[in-house]
């Protein structure tokens, strides 16, 4: 094997201390069911039936094995089938982990595996250990590229590493872009690293082909890689343990995308997963059998026992991969095309509230001993409830003046002293470490405008659009984002706001949680379009207004229709906890 040409890098190992995920796997490990594995590998092309030995594999967060092992058992059934030796296989895997618990699980998976078919111990344990390597991957020079990249890269946001870990891999990757996960550094690499007829094949959340972190990584594909399939997962439980996020598989090589095969899994089931693989086969096989045009969009393969539909175009640059049926897609882009977006129509504006750095000491009960036009009065997520928001009597520490810097705790002396009494606490915050003699203030500016303006409150991750008025008393927390207008009656704001309209553009871009919930980020708000508040009859935002009180949403839903000039929509998956 070429061991000489892979130039490890790793930083110390305490830069890897990047803690646990939502799933309660360390270090961003989830495991990936055997079946689903199978179909990853199957798209990726690595199937027994070809000269595998001839053919490199690379797995890059190998974790405990999970693709490895039954990597490893197509590479041996080949290897018999087209009478090659020991030899000849060494070269033909490589893969990764920055955790050397990982890599020695790992190997002793693989060696078993190998013992398993009837390999000597000896061969089986030079193997495994020349094919999985201790080290960062993302900081690994390679001497090669690679016919066949597959895996379920880690599941770790950027945040949670250490600041000098952040720094290398920013430096090294455009894909992490904001607050990006870092298994789109994995993707950026692997594609990198792919043979000219390779392929990548990987299974992670779905959220980076529609936020706005995932924009650098669309625009890569769009350019120099072909889409080959993608399946939608959304339904189905795929890993071993249960996670927040909805994931997908999808496959990629270099190359221009041209019609595009999407699979749509309802269990992930192994009967499920061997429908889907040899239905997804059949449609690329079709459509690298053209000789030109393109099939209709939408059209369904029957019999397969999934359902596949072939897209006939793709999405172009950074544009999210919104996919659902033919007549959603369809609805969508002719709203688009007749409306702008919310924040170029009756001076509209979609914001997030206040972050602090540390709730614990910014965020205070009305017993504070500080000056009172220090305080603000706050409202959180757990203070809305039907549609009403609760005073908690609780309030956010404003650090700044008028003028936007920060303030003179000279002139603040009980102010000075709560915050000289959280000293070390506060200093502790990277905003602080980096913010000199502010080292006081919060992320956010707090600006109290905003607390005394007529707004709009939509929770962060909500089952449906739980949109709230606040007639000017509170300032927001970080978790809800708010929305303002100089042109629009707040409420009939509200109220085409509340409806499935509005829905139907947030549910068609935003990341979609299990459970049924959305993200009502600022980024999916800002995809919502609006008619002009002057085409709006009054007595429709007259009945707007009214109805939004009422919460009466279904009332709305018909309202709203009126007011887009449309007589219905498609159905739209989600789950609609305002009925």
């Amino acid at each position: 094997m070429q061991t000489a040409l892979d130039l490890t890098v790793m930083l110390p190992q305490s830069a890897y201390d990047y803690g646990e995920r939502s799933s309660g796997e360390a270090h961003g490990v989830v495991l990936t069911k055997p079946h689903v594995v199978n179909l990853i590998l199957d798209l990726a092309g690595y199937t027994e039936d070809r000269d595998l030995a001839s053919l490199s594999l690379l797995e890059p967060a190998c974790g405990h094995g999970a693709f490895l092992v039954p990597a490893a058992e197509r590479l041996i059934q080949s290897a018999r089938r087209h009478d090659r030796d020991l030899l000849e296989i060494e070269p033909a895997i490589r893969s990764y982990d920055v955790e050397r618990d990982h890599v020695d699980r790992a190997r002793l998976a693989v060696a078993g595996a190998l013992a398993r078919l009837g390999l000597p111990h000896g061969d089986a344990t030079r193997l495994s250990e020349a094919w999985i390597a201790h080290g960062d991957f993302l900081l690994t020079s390679q001497g090669r590229r690679f016919d066949a990249v597959v895996g379920n890269p880690p599941y770790v946001r950027i945040e949670q590493l250490s600041p000098e870990l952040q720094e290398e891999y920013r430096h090294r990757y455009r894909s992490l872009y904001d607050r990006a996960d870092l298994y789109v550094a994995f993707i950026e690499r692997g594609l990198e690293l792919l043979a000219p007829g390779g392929v990548l094949s990987f299974i992670c959340a779905d959220r980076w082909t529609l936020n706005r972190y995932g924009a650098p990584l669309r625009r890569i594909l769009s350019r120099w890689f072909r889409v080959r399939c993608y399946v939608d997962l959304r339904g189905a439980s795929p890993f071993e343990s249960e996670v927040v996020a909805y994931p997908s598989i999808f496959a990629v090589s270099p190359g221009k995308t041209g019609s595009v095969p999407v699979a749509t899994l309802r269990t992930a089931s192994p009967e499920e997963c061997e429908a889907a693989s040899a239905a997804l086969r059949r449609a690329e096989g079709r459509a690298e059998g053209r000789a030109e045009g393109r099939a209709e969009a939408g059209a369904a393969e029957r019999g397969s026992g999934v359902a596949v539909s072939e897209y006939a175009s793709w999405f172009e640059g950074d544009d999210p991969w919104v996919l659902g049926s033919p007549a959603h897609l369809e609805a969508l882009r002719a709203l688009e095309a007749r409306f702008a977006p919310i924040e170029e129509v009756g001076g509209t504006r979609v914001g997030i509230g206040v972050a602090t750095g540390s709730d614990r000491i910014y965020i205070v009960g009305e017993e504070v001993d500080i000056e009172r036009d220090r305080l603000v009065p706050l409202v959180m997520r757990d203070d809305i409830e039907d549609g009403r928001i609760r005073d908690a009597r609780r309030f956010v520490i404003n650090p700044f003046g008028s003028d936007g810097k920060v303030v003179n705790l000279e002139e603040y002396p009980r102010l000075s002293g709560y915050l000289h009494a959280h000293e070390a606490e506060i200093r502790r915050r990277y905003i602080a470490r980096r913010g000199g003699a502010g080292w006081f203030r919060t992320i956010d500016r707090v600006v109290p405008a905003l607390a005394t303006a007529p707004k709009l409150l939509v929770p962060d991750i909500a089952g449906a659009n739980e949109v709230v008025y606040d007639e000017g008393r509170f300032y927001p927390h970080h978790n809800l984002y708010f929305i303002t207008s100089e042109g629009w009656d707040m409420e009939a704001l509200g109220g085409l706001l509340g409806s499935r309209v509005a829905l139907f553009f947030v549910w068609s871009y935003a990341v979609k949680m299990r459970g049924g919930y959305l993200r009502f980020q600022a980024q999916y708000l800002r995809r919502i379009r609006l008619p002009p508040p002057e085409s709006v009859a009054e007595e429709l935002i007259s009945d707007l207004r009214s109805s939004f009180r009422r919460r009466d949403f279904d009332r709305l839903d018909e309202l709203a229709l009126r007011a887009y000039g449309i007589d219905a929509l498609p159905g739209f998956g989600f789950l609609d906890t305002r009925r």
